[in-house]
């Protein structure tokens, strides 16, 4: 299935080059491929929803039914690994045809450098308005702030994140939506949205107060979910990631966005060492969720809140009756296409 000779042979390493390796697929297959690439790229993958520039390219609008690219990328320097890759991937692809799953393109290899990476983030990410009030601006765009925006500029790098992401995007709406209901420790409620309407909130007594909770971000990325909630209100900000490049970026972005102090970011996953935290975000695919269903209610105090997006449709199930048995509480479902997003609760603990 591999599009053109493999570029790892007889190449020589340069410090800053990565071999690129490329797959657009239906949504429906995309996790399904993402963890075929993850097999061989530690790092992790990036997911390209299939979208076009609006607002003479000040915009981005997102088709869901559109195909999507999923990327991933090996150092250069490791040239056995990077010759064995693109062999290792398309022979998994290959088995992937027997499940039925709807169209899975070629695997494309390409060498690339971090600048050059750089610039085609540059070429197709543009502003992007989430719920009322949060606004993903690239470092590169312009954009005309509205009252309440709550704007973050964001320069990605090699990291995933942006925004642009249907599992992005749910997390980044359940975050405003703690911020409305003062889950976030920030000021409560909105116009027409009282704090504590919704019945399955936290009564007001568990709230943390003004700018104390402690929010954690399992598979930072670019740090664009840590820098919303600490825009909206949040205090203790921790944020780690398997990706070193991942991990640069968020420091970086946090940095761009005046949080600096309050996130810190390593790298790393479960447990963080720096719990028990009153929120939890992890923007990752269901198996991984699945796998660390456990470590990631230990990292809750009780009555805290997880937010886990990153479930292709299909896997919901099996994450809902992971995060069961981890012994947390599911109290919300919301989607976007075929993505998922689950709220869920660390019940509190019986009295003794």
């Amino acid at each position: 299935m591999s599009a053109g000779p493999n570029p790892a042979r007889g190449w020589v390493a340069g410090d800053g080059a990565w071999l690129e390796l490329a797959v657009t697929c239906d949504p429906e297959a995309v996790e399904a491929v993402a963890e075929i690439l993850a097999r061989v790229a530690p790092g992790g993958v990036s997911i390209e929803p299939g979208f076009t520039l609006i607002d003479e390219g000040l915009g981005a609008a997102v088709d869901p039914a559109a195909p999507a690219t999923v990327r991933a990328y090996l150092p250069a320097r490791d040239i056995g690994a990077a010759r064995r890759a693109p062999d290792e991937v398309d022979r998994a692809l290959g088995h992937l045809g027997a499940f039925g799953l709807r169209e899975i393109g070629e695997l494309r290899t390409q060498v690339v450098n971090e600048s050059d990476w750089a610039e085609a983030w540059k070429r197709h990410v543009g502003v992007l308005r989430i719920g009322r009030r949060i606004v993903i601006r690239p470092t590169w765009r312009r954009h005309r702030r509205r009252p309440g925006d709550v704007v973050i500029a964001m320069d990605p790098g090699m990291a995933f994140g942006t925004g642009l992401h249907p599992t992005t995007r749910l997390c980044l709406a359940g975050i405003e939506r703690w911020a409305d209901d003062g889950l976030l420790g920030g000021p409560t409620g909105v116009p027409g949205r009282p704090a504590g309407a919704d019945p399955v909130l936290a009564a007001p007594a568990r709230r943390p107060a003004a700018g104390v909770a402690r929010l954690l971000d399992v598979g930072c990325g670019s740090g664009v979910l840590a820098i919303a909630a600490g825009l909206l209100g949040a205090g203790a900000l921790v944020g780690v990631d398997t990706d070193p490049i991942a991990v640069e970026a968020t420091r970086a972005n946090a940095r761009r966005n005046r949080v600096a102090r309050q996130l810190r970011a390593r790298q790393g996953s479960l447990p963080s060492g720096a719990g028990p935290f009153d929120l939890v975000v992890a923007n990752l695919i269901a198996s991984v969720l699945v796998a660390l269903a456990r470590d990631l209610a230990a990292e809750l105090r009780p009555a805290g809140r997880l937010l886990a997006s990153g479930i292709f449709v299909d896997r919901e199930a099996v994450v809902r009756s992971a995060f069961e048995g981890a012994g947390l509480r599911i109290l919300r479902h919301e989607a976007e296409g075929d993505w998922v997003a689950l709220e869920a609760e660390r019940p509190l603990e019986p009295r003794t």
